[in-house]
């Protein structure tokens, strides 16, 4: 049996963007348990050289929907990046969730040859749509839900790998 293109996508993005939503749930009750001003916390980055905490919550949307954009052959919906709190940041999540949730298997499935061109920083990328799913859009992807989720881990969030993974 063959994995198609939207079953290795969209119940993966899914999944982990409502694990990212739960977790920042969990996170802002902690900050307003501890009366820890919530800016603290999604400013937060685990190292100097590092974006914070919001931002990779921003990054991680973005995969997402680019991810289903591209693979569907539509344009990639634009956000405007300035969420700052915790609502924010989950009416990000809902809004890119809604989005991923609208594709259905045959706007996705057949992609794996479709050529995706974008530009990352400055430099123009061109992939095949199964080398970008598997080798650019999904590793960047968890690497920005991974490291929100180590930022909150870091700064004592109690949260293991169940929350992480959230329901399947």
């Amino acid at each position: 049996m063959t994995l198609s293109m939207y079953q290795a996508s969209i119940p993966a993005l899914r999944q982990m963007l409502r694990s990212l939503s739960a977790i920042l749930d969990k996170a802002e009750s902690y900050a307003a348990d501890r009366k820890i001003e919530p800016d603290v916390l999604t400013g937060y980055r685990l190292a100097p050289d590092m974006l914070p905490l919001a931002r990779q919550v921003q990054l991680a949307t973005d995969f997402a929907k680019g991810a289903c954009a591209r693979l569907a052959g539509v344009e990639v919906p634009k956000y405007e990046d300035t969420e700052a709190t915790f609502e924010e940041l989950q009416a990000r999540i809902a809004k890119t969730l809604a989005f991923v949730e609208g594709f259905k298997p045959a706007q996705i499935d057949g992609s794996e040859d479709r050529s995706i061109k974008l530009t990352a920083g400055r430099q123009p990328l061109e992939f095949t749509g199964q080398d970008y799913l598997v080798n650019f859009a999904l590793p960047n992807f968890y690497f920005h839900v991974t490291t929100a989720y180590a930022i909150l881990r870091h700064c004592g969030l109690e949260i293991g790998k169940r929350d992480f993974l959230g329901a399947a």
